[in-house]
């Protein structure tokens, strides 16, 4: 092949075939002889001519990575390689891949290491790093071990029952089982991230239980006392994941649900979709007086519903022009102007040109946060402090940030509220509503007036309307 590496669509293929043939017990590709054991020559013969492989040293290459994932190994060596001799291999069981059965605990790995202790048997005792492993398990589940002792005598009566040649053959694959999961000594462990782990890598981080007998979690041989994982180590990793957390919202549908009901109640009477705006809409009517009366800054001419839209929130407020000019009187009155006029001044400056930005950030800067300053806003002296670093810097459109956001919760939590509650807002809001029932009156009568006597007593009854309203 034209690449030095093969496509998973091909390995795929390959493990179909595999799995096949030894699914049928016959494989005449491979060694006739049997399915169970097979040749490293006839093997390297059979990738090359059943997944187009033309170079020996890729097929043999391939073969190496399906036998160090447990697909098939040596029978005579724990080094999970494949050479093109006449070594023998054999398939390993569908119940033993990497692909079905995950990754293993280690109180697996403890019951396989006690069973092959209780087994006397020459080619099944412990070799060293296992042995050092099985007292280091023994230490971890030192509560637990005669739970882990009385399922290897268990498993070990019923591996008694079977016939030695079928006994002889299964401890062979589950060994190569564990040269997978838990390698010899020097061997790369290729199971350190399974499929499963690696599709929840893009997942929320999930809170883990630590393990405090021993932390590394995974036992190998080549990793000493002090490379295993610290519990404080573990601790602080769960404090900052709870940090992420507080910092993301989570509300329930419920919450969410009434939240979303509580805002198209608030805004049904500004939906044209829901309530017919007066006058009509300029959409179907092609008449601008809607727009005229949106954007109009005469009090005589606001009507009522663009100032109750006022009191929803302060950017309600601050996007209506006479709303915006409404609340600026206000903080005038306040002693507090400079903030709205900071951060009006903060907004404009962001959609500046370029070639204007310098000498708008001097002026805002000049006016409102330099020492002497004519209109100074209230900021604390952190954040004065980082503007006055940025402006010897580099002074850009964004060098007011802090400062903006910190004004604006400001005029939010302490100045609107005051405005909603103040007479001066409730006195407009009553002036609108008093305005709409005498335009209403005024059209009845000059609707409904067909003489001059009709005239005179809706004239009185217009006139005693008008007094209570005044009163």
């Amino acid at each position: 092949m034209s690449s030095p590496y093969l496509s998973y669509r091909q390995i795929l293929k390959f493990l179909i075939h595999i799995k096949i043939a030894y699914n049928l017990g016959v494989c005449h590709d491979l060694d006739p002889r049997s399915i169970e054991e097979v040749q490293g020559a006839d093997l390297i013969t059979w990738i090359m001519k059943n997944i187009d492989v033309d170079d020996q040293v890729e097929a043999v290459h391939v073969a190496t990575l399906m036998a160090s994932h447990g697909y098939f190994f040596p029978i005579d060596d724990h080094y999970l390689i494949v050479k093109n001799d006449n070594t023998y291999y054999r398939f390993q069981t569908p119940c033993f891949w990497p692909s079905r059965c995950g990754e293993p605990e280690n109180t697996d790995y403890a019951v396989y290491l006690c069973k092959r202790t209780m087994q006397n048997k020459q080619r099944l005792e412990l070799a060293d790093y296992e042995a050092e492993n099985l007292a280091r398990l023994q230490k971890m589940f030192s509560r637990k071990w005669e739970f882990i002792y009385m399922q290897a005598e268990a498993q070990a009566k019923v591996d008694k029952k079977r016939d030695k040649l079928e006994r002889k053959v299964l401890d062979s694959q589950e060994r190569a089982f564990w040269d997978v999961h838990r390698p010899v000594p020097g061997c790369v462990n290729t199971t350190e991230v399974d499929i499963k782990k690696a599709c929840r890598m893009n997942r929320h981080p999930k809170m883990t239980r630590p393990n405090y007998a021993v932390p590394g979690g995974r036992l190998s041989p080549s990793i000493s006392e002090s490379d295993l994982f610290n519990p404080c180590d573990n601790i602080r990793h769960d404090i900052s994941l709870l940090r992420k957390k507080l910092e993301k919202r989570r509300v329930k549908i419920s919450k969410v649900s009434e939240s979303y009901l509580a805002y198209y109640e608030q805004y049904a009477e500004y939906d044209a979709f829901i309530t017919a705006p007066d006058p009509s809409n300029p959409w179907i009517s092609d008449s601008t007086d809607f727009w005229e009366q949106e954007k109009t800054l005469n009090p005589r001419d606001i009507p009522q519903r663009r100032v109750k839209r006022w009191a929803f929130n302060i950017e309600e407020l601050l996007q209506d022009p006479a709303g915006k000019d409404q609340f600026s009187k206000f903080l005038d009155k306040e002693f507090s102007g400079e903030n709205l006029k900071f951060w009006l001044a903060c907004k404009e400056l962001k959609g500046l040109p370029i070639r204007e930005v310098h000498r708008k950030v001097h002026e805002i800067f000049t006016e409102f946060l330099a020492p002497g300053a004519h209109n100074p806003v209230n900021v604390d002296g952190t954040i004065t402090e980082l503007v006055r670093n940025r402006m010897e810097v580099n002074p850009t459109r964004y060098v007011f940030d802090e400062a903006q956001d910190h004004i604006f919760k400001l005029m939010k939590s302490d100045s609107y509220s005051r405005y909603l509650r103040s007479d001066q807002y409730k006195e407009f809001l009553s002036g609108t509503r008093k305005k709409l029932v005498r335009m209403k009156v005024g059209y009845y009568l000059s609707s409904r007036c067909a003489n001059s006597q009709q005239s005179l007593f809706f004239f009185k009854a217009y006139t005693q309307c008008c007094q209570k309203l005044h009163s």
